[in-house]
């Protein structure tokens, strides 16, 4: 790819935005500066397109937007005789921007759009979809990203993120597409005018609504229980949707940290608005103590995840999504069977890198578990072969150890608005028997044992980045390790050859999921460990699980682990 040919073109391009304009004028005569934005195309995979806002093709803009919209519109034309799409977008900057342009290609390709009128969430976008019978559906966020970048995220007609094979597709036309002249357009005035761009309505807003209400558990503890919240929004999307649907379950005692409540796109008080990480809530934290609160409750951006800290006798302990998803399964299957709810041969869906503390959980109230890859999608995609079958009401709960969670079968990804009501509700029952969450959290590891989950997050920036995650995969498929901290590898499966090897048997079973660039572990000690990079950022992750009978003891194994697979990987 002749970067410096890309760079001359786009700098004398009828650029739409002037920001890119300056930033091509800015960047003139470096090098380094222009290869990095020109060296590729940001890849349009199974979780769209993400990436560092700004100029070139290896960013996000208006013109690698207006392309992809391009490229899927021909896709939809081809198929359907009279498509239409739903359009959703956070808080991000410029994601109204992308989004309306998102609308005007799709308009000038005769599609019918139904866009949000404000900032929503995910979920809500899924929903969507689905309520209003889309053939497809768009939403511009980069989730839990830092401000400087932005993605673009495509479903389908059942509201599920858009798999493989419609994605492979969809690059091919994209790949047909100009960046300038091959992009359709129409203003985003006349378009709505002439009705080719329709606003979603507040009856949407209210069917999602009642789909998330009908998942309460326990419907009216809550207004009694007395339970205190501080709640941040992280300036993203969940701000509306999540205290609507608290106020409607009866927690009244809602405190918002005023710093994080309003749409900001450059997260001033927190670069990395994650509820993953502890820096991201420390304002909620500081918030919760001076309010002796009892929980606090952190959605990202897009309000697909959440998080939350508990009070407990030394302050609040952050929990993981680990420790939350294995809550909230304990709670649903014990009160369900209480309260004579529980569907026959129910199921659980979790992924392959979430805590098998869940199988525990599973077996002890006869619940299929359901494993599946890395990616919300995966777990969309068995609710809807249980909706296919008539069995959707089977479906109890899914979860992943990214901090997403869904119950019900209303959408097709996380969401952290169903999430925060049943945590609440959850908190508030608990509450009532005189018990916390950690009370609770800790007798189901007296029960099951300690298990300890780590996650490390290797960052692997730019074009050198990426040639190193390519370099550490293959060669940890060229060269296995026959063990790691002393301890025999017993187990390998590589899910991009579909094969799992037991090593102590000598045999071999095909693996009947996608195929994807995932390697996992498992050691002689109970110890395993999973190695992928991350589908929307650049770094390598590794999953670590260990058990133990204490906590230092699991503890103390994970860390061993860890050292020494950072070593294996050269970080």
């Amino acid at each position: 790819m002749d970067v410096m040919k890309l760079y001359e073109t786009w700098k004398n391009a009828p650029l739409s935005d002037p920001d890119l304009v300056q930033e091509l004028s800015r960047i003139e005569g470096n090098q380094a500066e222009i290869s990095d934005r020109f060296y590729r195309e940001l890849e349009f995979g199974t979780g769209g397109i993400r990436g560092v806002l700004g100029a070139g093709t290896n960013r996000m803009n208006v013109h690698v937007i207006g392309r992809a919209t391009q490229g899927l519109a021909n896709y939809l034309t081809q198929r359907v005789k009279k498509p239409s799409v739903a359009i959703a977008y956070d808080s991000r900057n410029k994601s109204d921007l992308f989004a309306k342009h998102a609308a005007c290609v799709l308009a000038a390709n005769g599609i019918r759009v139904h866009l949000y009128p404000s900032l929503a969430p995910t979920p809500m976008l899924s929903f969507a979809v689905r309520e209003l019978k889309c053939d497809a559906g768009i939403i511009v966020t980069a989730s839990h990203n830092p401000a400087k970048y932005n993605g673009y995220k495509v479903y389908d007609s059942l509201g599920c993120q858009i798999g493989p094979e419609i994605a492979d597709v969809v690059l091919e036309e994209i790949g047909k597409v100009d960046y300038f002249t091959g992009v359709s357009i129409m203003s985003f005035d006349d378009a709505v005018k002439s009705g080719a761009i329709l606003f979603i309505k507040q009856e949407v807003y209210e069917a999602y609504y009642r789909c998330v209400l009908k998942q309460q558990i326990n419907p009216g503890l809550c207004e009694s229980a007395g339970l205190k919240l501080v709640y941040s929004p992280l300036n993203g999307a969940g701000n509306v949707p999540v205290r609507e649907v608290l106020k409607r379950i009866g927690i009244s005692d809602v405190t918002v940290v005023p710093e994080q409540e309003m749409p900001d796109g450059n997260f001033t008080t927190c670069p990395f608005p994650n509820p993953e990480m502890k820096e991201a809530l420390s304002l909620g934290l500081k918030l919760s103590e001076s309010l002796n609160a009892d929980m606090l409750l952190a959605t990202d951006p897009d309000s697909d995840r959440v998080g939350i800290a508990v009070k407990g006798a030394n302050g609040l302990e952050l929990f993981t999504g680990n420790e939350v998803g294995a809550l909230l399964l304990e709670y649903i299957c014990s009160c369900r069977i209480a309260n004579g709810t529980m569907p026959k041969r129910p199921v659980a869906v979790k992924t392959i890198v979430t805590t098998e503390l869940a199988a525990k959980i599973c077996e002890k109230y006869g619940v299929e578990l359901r494993n599946v890859l890395t990616g919300f999608k995966f777990i969309g995609e068995q609710i809807g072969l249980l909706e296919a079958d008539g069995e959707i009401d089977r479906y109890i709960l899914g979860f992943e150890e990214s901090y997403g969670y869904l119950a019900g079968g209303y959408v097709r990804d996380k969401d952290a608005v169903v999430a925060s009501m049943l945590i609440c509700e959850m908190a508030a029952y608990y509450k009532t028997l005189g018990k916390s969450l950690i009370d609770v959290r800790e007798a189901i590891y007296a029960e099951h044992g300690r298990y300890v989950n780590v996650i490390n997050n290797f960052e692997c920036e730019g074009e050198s980045g990426m040639a190193r995650m390519n370099t550490i995969m293959s060669t940890l498929r060229e060269n296995p390790p026959a063990a790691v901290n002393g301890s025999k590898v017993v187990w390998l499966a590589d899910y991009q050859k579909s094969v799992e090897h037991d090593l102590v048997k000598n045999t071999e079973i095909k693996i009947t999921l996608p195929k994807s660039n995932v390697l996992s572990y498992k050691l002689a000690d109970g110890s395993s460990f999973i190695v992928r990079p991350s589908g929307t950022e650049p770094k390598i992750k590794v999953y670590y699980t260990n058990k133990g009978a204490s906590l230092v003891e699991a503890q103390a194994l994970s860390k061993a682990l860890q050292a020494e697979v950072t070593k294996l990987l050269g970080f």
